[in-house]
């Protein structure tokens, strides 16, 4: 298995949307980093997993949907690691991370 690594960004992307939901009820952002850690699991077991990003054709990234809530896991699977590009939600800021996928 290859490592799935997380830049500091997405960290912080899924802090805030964590604290978020905290405020709309307590236990619910424990809930979504749950739901965002076993997505995590899901990829690490099986880097291939989820669908293609239609819009970032040139380039092998994949995203896969967080169960429960309006959120995505955003990935590429790369030879030595797997890197998490966003914790993305579904509407707002469409592929705001793509340069992300260009650095790595």
């Amino acid at each position: 298995m290859k490592p799935v690594r997380i830049a500091r960004e997405v960290a912080s992307e899924l802090a805030e949307a964590a604290a978020w939901y905290e405020t709309q009820r307590a236990g619910l952002g424990d809930e979504l980093v749950a739901a965002v850690e076993a997505v995590l699991a899901r990829i690490e077991a099986r880097p291939t997993a989820g669908a293609m990003v239609p819009a970032a054709q040139d380039q092998d990234v994949r995203r896969i949907r967080v169960p429960r809530f309006p959120y995505h896991v955003v990935f590429v699977d790369l030879p030595d690691r797997v890197q998490v590009l966003a914790i993305a939600h579904w509407r707002r800021q469409p592929l705001y991370w793509r340069d992300r996928a260009d650095e790595t």
